[in-house]
């Protein structure tokens, strides 16, 4: 059963730090690409950062470019996403989607994560 697992969520002060982590079961990094997505109160889901499975290529959204940093550890089969300087409109549940699709669209993905609230205080 394919499996993915946030954590790592939690409350941080705007212009802080925090990473987060998704660990995946059921199958490895190696055979998809993944992505973390978010959804704040009233919004759409909206795609953050994504990886590539094949060349470890990276993707982010416009808003948080220079500020967030995807990255990988297959030993660990652990996806993460770092996030500095986060601001009070970063604030969401943030979701991990793996599969073998590409870019920052999540019709791409059929597998996702249960989810980790972050919330930035200003």
């Amino acid at each position: 059963e394919v499996q993915l697992v946030e954590s790592g969520g939690g409350l941080v002060q705007a212009g802080g730090s925090l990473r987060l982590s998704c660990v995946a079961s059921g199958f490895t990094f190696d055979d998809y690409d993944v992505a973390w997505f978010r959804q704040a109160p009233g919004k759409e889901r909206e795609g953050v950062s994504c990886i590539s499975r094949s060349d470890g290529s990276t993707d982010y959204a416009d808003s948080v470019k220079g500020r967030f940093t995807i990255s990988s550890d297959n030993a660990k089969n652990t996806v993460y996403l770092q996030m500095n300087s986060p601001k009070p409109e970063d604030t969401a549940v943030y979701y991990c989607a793996a599969d073998w699709g590409w870019g920052l669209a999540a019709d791409n993905y059929d597998y996702w994560g249960q989810g980790t609230q972050v919330t930035v205080s200003s």
